[in-house]
């Protein structure tokens, strides 16, 4: 079995991975890297761009010695994911997205990034960021203690400099369509901040396996770890 390499979301680093950690890497060898300036990954002078951090984890993967892996990712980690297929589609065994999209941002949606970018490197991220995302994040607000302080562990130039990225991100449709691989899909039924549609459009154009998870919003590792692990562990398991 394929290692399995699994980056996280905007903007927490691979603690998110915590609740699931013991369970997946009882089956297989689980990579969760800390995404550039999240965690313990230093920001560096690189200019914002999805495809530095894509060329960062093919890096990590070199390193390791690992030639291929299943690849996934939450939310940015997805976008990840899908900037590491566009890069090195011969390193990725297979595809998981959780919770995650494949168009490009609309204007709007850009706009109000490059303005949270802004305001981040201004005046920092506490707590004026967490009281914005955390109502679309969690369905069930009972983690929103443990998101809060993860999220404001992250310094504001690296928040600035992943929304800047984001923001800059191609559409990555086509990319997904084209795929000639095994796929997952899982979204929370009850996401806030993407509809469950969004899911399913990534299962249509991989050809994928769709999971939704009832009551679930959008980081189902951390509201419900036994529901997420459930849905990936038999897809794993019968690559």
């Amino acid at each position: 079995m394929h290692p399995l390499m699994l980056f996280h979301a905007f903007p927490l680093d691979s603690r998110m991975w915590d609740g699931v950690r013991a369970e997946l890497s009882a089956h297989v060898h689980l990579i969760t890297p800390d995404q550039r300036g999240f965690g313990r990954a230093p920001l560096g002078s690189a200019e914002p761009s999805l495809e530095v951090v894509a060329a960062d984890m093919v890096a990590l993967l070199d390193t390791l010695g690992i030639e291929r892996a299943v690849v996934g990712g939450c939310s940015m980690g997805g976008y990840v994911a899908m900037a590491m297929l566009r890069a090195a589609p011969e390193r990725v065994a297979g595809l998981l997205l959780v919770d995650t999209k494949a168009p490009a941002d609309t204007p709007e949606a850009r706009t109000n990034r490059l303005a949270v970018a802004d305001r981040a490197e201004r005046e920092g991220i506490a707590p004026w960021l967490a009281d914005t995302m955390l109502p679309n994040l969690l369905a069930d607000q009972s983690a929103a203690g443990l998101v809060r302080g993860w999220m404001e562990e992250q310094p504001g130039e690296s928040v600035a400099w992943a929304q800047r990225a984001m923001a800059a991100r191609p559409d990555s449709v086509e990319t997904l369509r084209a795929l000639d691989l095994n796929a997952l899909v899982v979204h929370g039924e009850a996401d806030g901040l993407m509809p469950a549609a969004l899911g399913e459009q990534l299962a249509e154009l991989t050809a994928g396996e769709l999971v939704v998870l009832p009551g679930v919003g959008h980081l189902p590792p951390i509201e419900s770890p036994k529901a997420f692990t459930a849905a990936v562990l038999p897809w794993l398991t019968a690559r």
